[in-house]
């Protein structure tokens, strides 16, 4: 890795935000290199992507790919892992500067703390670790003087909208709906709602859980 790029660690590369960083990567290579990849089942896309970016290391959380993973990548100089551990690992390593929290729900707070711990720039995506952990995460951040920059869509743009306004009071923030599938539904239609209906959103492509959560 060169020493004037960002070495970035993406914790859900094949989910929507993960593959979507990774767009912007590509058009910067200049400004960002990718040093990890870490997926949890989707292998056939985690492949294409370490084939791509060339990663130091990747790691499927699901041990039962790892062989296919590792057979698929051994003709190239890339580390392969498994496991929840080696996720926790990975952002520990020296060259990292940067960790992307893109994993879908209570999966990421471990390797987030971890990745604290370690003095790691924190680009959080993952909302779930703050529902669940917020106040330990701060605090964690804090003691370690951890950059923590939200990336997803509406704690991203609080952020936007508050950066450089300095002691301005601001009294009130907020937050629109972008109207889901149901957003005219009365209560008697949302009791028979069917989950085909419910991934249809709208307005947004996402992941059938993220879909749902949302």
């Amino acid at each position: 890795m060169e020493k004037n790029k960002r070495n970035i660690a993406i914790l859900g590369s094949t989910g929507s935000i993960g593959t979507q960083a990774l767009d912007v990567i590509a058009k910067h290579p200049e400004c960002f290199g990718v040093y990890a990849l870490v997926a949890k089942n989707h292998v056939d896309l985690l492949i294409e992507q370490a084939r791509k970016f060339l990663p130091e290391v990747v790691v499927i959380a699901n041990p039962d790919q790892y062989t296919r993973l590792k057979e698929a990548l051994s003709d190239l100089p890339i580390k392969v892992w498994t496991g929840d551990e080696a996720v926790e690992q990975v952002v520990r390593e020296k060259d990292i500067d940067m960790v992307l929290a893109a994993m879908v729900g209570f999966a990421g707070l471990k390797p987030t703390i971890s990745a604290i711990e370690a003095g790691k720039t924190i680009a959080l995506a993952n909302k779930e670790t703050l529902v669940v952990a917020g106040e330990l995460i701060t605090a964690l951040a804090l003691q370690h003087r951890t950059p923590v920059l939200p990336v997803d869509s509406e704690h991203s743009a609080i952020f936007q909208c508050l950066n450089g306004e300095g002691n301005n009071r601001i009294d009130k923030l907020f937050l629109t709906a972008s109207g889901g599938p149901f957003r005219t539904f009365s209560e008697e239609q949302l009791q028979h709602v069917t989950k085909a209906q419910a991934l249809h959103h709208p307005n947004w492509s996402m992941g059938a859980k993220v879909t749902i959560d949302s």
